[in-house]
Order: C-alpha cells, then structure tokens, then sequence
C-alpha cells in the first residue's frame, strides 16, 4: 500500500492534525515551521483538512489545488500530472505586437464555465484577438463573483469547472493560437474564507478591499514564498503565457529587493525552461516607470502594465466626463497619447498631490502599457456598471478605437465591446452569509450615495438579477447595426496586422496632431484622422490610398475632409 504525504506551513502552532478519511493523524514539525505526515492508502482524490491545536473546527489547506465543496470545505488532493494536455507543440504568445480580450468566465456565457466559454473561441479568432485575459479563477466564497475576493488562490473556482476545466479551456485557446493571461490577487484576500492566519503568520495590516500579506516581516520567507509558487504553477501546471497582477501598488514590501523583482526573475528563469515566452503584466496607479524597466537597468522587470491614464484620457475625450479622477484629463488626450502617462511628476487635483515620473520615450518600449477605452473596473465600478455606449453613440467609440488600434501600445478591449453590447457589467458577489452579504450591499449603496445616487439606481450586488443582466447577450451580434460594430473592430485589428507601422511600439517613431477636436496620428506613411468636434473638419493630408473609414468622410487628393464622429486611416 502506497503512502500520500501532506504537509502544511503552521510555524507558530504547537500542534496540527491531518483529517482525512474520517480520521485523524497527528503530523510532525520541522525546524522551518512545516508539518508533514505519511497517511497509508491516501489517494489523488482523497478529501483533507487541518486541525490546529486544540481548535476542533479543520480548514482546508493553504495550498490546495481543488476546493470542489466551496472555501470552507475540506480540500481534495489533484494530481496535475492526470490532464492529458494537446498543446504541446504551442512556442507561447509574445505580448509585443498583440490584441489582449478580457473578459468573465462567469458572464461571458449564459452557463457561466469555461466548456461554454470554449465554445465562443472561434469568435475571438474571427476578432483577430492573440491573448485571452480571464479574470480571477481561484476559489471565492459563493457562486457569483468578479473573483477579486478570492482566498485559496491555488484552487480553480468549481462552479466554473474547477481545474479540469480550466486546463481544457488554456488548452482548447492554445489549439486556436491564442495564448491566456490569467488575473490574479496577490495584494489582498476576500472576506469570506481567508484562514491563511489560522496558520502563520501571513496577514501584516489590511486595505480597503481586506487583508494583506506579510512580505516584509518576521517569518515572511514563506509568504513570498506562497505567492512566488502560486504564480510559477499557473505558468507550469495550467500552462498559461501571462499573469495580470492585480493593484500591485498596494503591495507592502519594503525589502530591498521587491517581491514583483523576485517574481520576474523566477518567471524568467521557467520561460527559459518552458521554451516558450511567459508574461507578467502589473495593474498600479503609480505611474512608475521601474514597474517594467528591465531588473539590470534597476527596474522590476515585468513584461507591461496597465495604463490607466490612456483610459482617462480617451474617456474624457469620447464623453465629457470630468469627475472625480477625469477631472485633470480634459484637453489632455495628445500628450497622454505621446508619452503614456499624463502624470509624469506632476499636479494630480483628485490626490492633492504631484504624481507619477515620466518614462524615457527615447528607449521605452510602447508594447509594455495596455491601452484600452473600456475594461471589467471602468465600467464594473461605475454605479450602474454601464459601458461607452450608454453614454455616447457607437460612431464615436469607433472613433477612440481607431486611436487605440493605431497606437504604439498594446491594445486591450473588453468582452462585449467589439460589437457595442448593450448589457452593462455590474457589480456582483453571492456571499451565502447573509451578514455579509447585507454589509457588501449597504456599503456599496452608501459609497454612490455620497455622489448623488439614490439607493434603488444602484443595482443590487447580491441579486441573481444583476448577474444575469451582466452577461453577454450574444444574440445582439445579429442585429446590423451591432455586426456594423464588429466588423469595424475586426477591420481595425486586421489594419494593425496587416501594417507593421501600426503596431511599431517605438515613441520616437509616434507623431500627434491635435486641433479643436481633432487628432491626426502619424504612423510611418499612415496616417489616422479623427474628428471628435461637433463639425466637419478639413485636414491638409495628401493621401495615395485609403486604408479604412468610418462615418462616410471624404477623402480626396490634398484633404481629408472628415464629418463628427468619423476617422479616417490613409496612406500618404
């Protein structure tokens, strides 16, 4: 009879018991703080737990990779060496030169998992998309969820299909050529199942959006360690090319070396085992360029990051809006354009502070800041959870598309956005604590109350409702005036690919017109014109060839002449 080991991170306890298979095996510590046990006859699938001292309630394990009865169930062990994977012929999916779609595995289909999802994969393809970016996976407490408060991150949330199912669905994209990036949390854990301290020493303080870790202090080895496994194993285990960290500004670590430092030298170190190219991409608001300055030049070396400020400013440029954190970015959307961040240690009136610090657009790469004029928290985080097109008409976005699929940064768009769905994107969680739940739903009411919003204009986070009318409709994709969207999209995509001027990440070979309402991009011998004024616009360009147009402008010999809400893509 064969014997399973388990082992658990407990340093501060005095004593921890297995619980497995009705029964109880005392385990024995090491000098690191960790507890093993041989147990007889235990199986891949066998269901476990931890006792902790003389606290009879169990929990599941830290590092569990299979949580099928939910975050306060036991865990079940998971041989990852079972997936019989087709993939392996896949050489990985660069970011340079890439189309990143993000979307929610549970509001992408009606049914919410990642078979369903599979199924809408030729789509993406047809799109001209390269990378899938799915958001959180790992276990949170209920079914419905964005997945940000997850707290067993090792664990593939089940309702969605649990770890076979996410393999099939990375496996089924890589038979596309489509490469995965996963979103992942390591700043802070949900507020339901987060019984990592149960076990060590792993919370040091807290945030807004609850816990965080110990990177930095006494006994945190094993916490970085946590997180450093965690992210080499979706790369090794579930064969994904790209990690999205999530809010990486809000990870306390003072050492001199930086947990994102550390976590980009092991990834690279696998992607030169793997053979194929892994990705980290950071989401922060610091506006500091050491996020992707390579580790020998003094940066942490991560692949990209998130550009907020792009966002801001074409959404301030496509809608008015100039509230709250939009408020700096009226006027400014050709210089964010120019050098990515529009904060470059400069006033910021929504912080009351100077912020940021200019990238060197002589040697920075633009492929490594994300573009995008919509994604899951510019529209989820808004009180209604309504997309562009709630507020401006299709014509329009159109129009900021051009500029992001002409851009020298990595375009990224959100599921549903190709063909101007109509479905907004609400916020939604399905805690089965009614305290909780009542507490998320109150406090989301009071936080749009302080901006004017009544309490029954605010979608209700805890109904079924609000999950349903945040899932795609894809029906809408027959209608003509949603496909005229799409096919747009699609054009503009192929566009880039088609013209290696338009994906060219270098900022020194970028130019940008501005006039009253107007841009014009230079791009090699391309050029794209956008009239976002409220009149027809004439601009001196001498074109040999028009590429692609949208909103019926005129294109003759020595003008573009170009009506509201149009662009123009030529070649000079």
């Amino acid at each position: 009879m064969t014997a399973e080991q388990f082992s658990v991170w407990a340093p501060d306890r005095d004593r921890v018991r297995l619980a497995t298979g009705g029964q109880r095996h005392e385990m024995t510590k090491d000098e690191r703080g960790w507890w093993h046990v041989e147990v007889p006859g235990a199986t891949a699938g066998a269901d476990y737990a931890f006792v902790l001292d003389d606290d009879e309630q169990s929990y599941p394990d830290p590092r569990s990779l299979w949580q099928p009865d939910g975050v306060h169930g036991p865990s079940r062990r998971y041989d990852h060496g079972t997936h019989a994977w087709t993939d392996a012929a896949w050489t990985g999916r660069a970011l340079a030169g890439s189309v990143l779609y993000e979307l929610h595995i549970g509001t992408f289909t009606t049914e919410g998992t990642f078979d369903a999802a599979i199924g809408k994969l030729d789509h993406l393809v047809d799109l001209g998309v390269d990378v899938v970016e799915v958001l959180p996976v790992n276990s949170f407490d209920g079914v419905e969820g964005w997945g940000y408060d997850g707290v067993l991150w090792g664990a593939v949330h089940e309702p969605y299909g649990g770890p076979d199912g996410f393999k099939r669905f990375v496996d089924a994209c890589h038979a596309r050529g489509l490469g995965v990036a996963l979103d992942v949390v390591y700043n802070h854990l949900g507020p339901s199942g987060a019984y990592l301290d149960k076990f060590g020493p792993y919370f040091a303080g807290s945030t807004i959006w609850g816990p965080t870790l110990n990177l930095d202090g006494p006994d945190s080895d094993e916490v970085r360690r946590y997180v450093l496994d965690n992210a080499l194993s979706w790369f090794r285990d579930f064969h994904v090319d790209a990690l999205r960290l999530d809010a990486v500004h809000a990870l306390r670590d003072t050492r001199a070396t930086h947990l994102l430092e550390d976590l980009s030298a092991e990834v690279d170190a696998l992607s030169a085992a793997l053979g194929r190219p892994l990705s980290l991409i950071a989401e922060s608001d610091l506006n500091d360029p050491r996020h992707t300055t390579p580790r020998e030049s003094g940066g942490y070396g991560l692949t990209a990051q998130w550009c907020d400020d792009l966002h801001h400013a074409l959404h301030v440029a496509l809608t008015g809006e100039v509230s709250g954190y939009y408020t700096d970015f009226e006027g400014g959307l050709a210089t964010t354009l120019r050098q990515a961040f529009f904060h470059t240690g400069t006033w910021s009136s929504f912080r009351k502070r100077t912020h940021g610090r200019p990238i060197d657009t002589r040697t920075a790469s633009g492929h490594r800041f994300l573009i995008y004029l919509q994604n899951h928290d510019q529209i989820g985080n808004r009180a209604t959870g309504d997309r562009l097109t709630a507020t401006v008409s299709p014509a329009r976005v159109l129009c900021g598309a051009a500029l992001v699929f002409s851009s020298p940064y990595t375009p990224m768009l959100f599921m549903g956005e190709e063909w101007a769905a109509t479905t907004p994107w609400q916020f939604f969680a399905s805690f089965p604590d009614a305290e909780l739940a009542d507490a998320v739903r109150t406090g989301r009411r009071r936080e749009f109350a302080e901006h004017g919003w009544g309490e029954s204009e605010v979608p209700d986070p805890m109904s079924a409702e609000t999950v349903r009318a945040s899932t795609l409709d894809w029906g809408e994709l027959d209608a003509l005036a949603h496909r005229a969207v799409y096919d747009t999209y699609r054009a503009l995509i192929r566009l880039r690919k088609d013209n290696p001027e338009l994906s060219d990440p270098r900022l020194t070979h970028f130019e940008v017109e501005e006039g009253e309402g107007w841009l014009v991009v230079h791009r090699g011998a391309i050029r794209v014109a956008v009239n976002l004024s409220t009149a027809s616009v004439s601009l001196p360009i001498a074109a040999t060839a028009t590429l692609l147009t949208s909103g019926d402008p005129h294109v003759g010999v020595d003008t573009v002449v170009l009506p509201p809400d149009s662009f123009a893509v030529v070649r000079v």
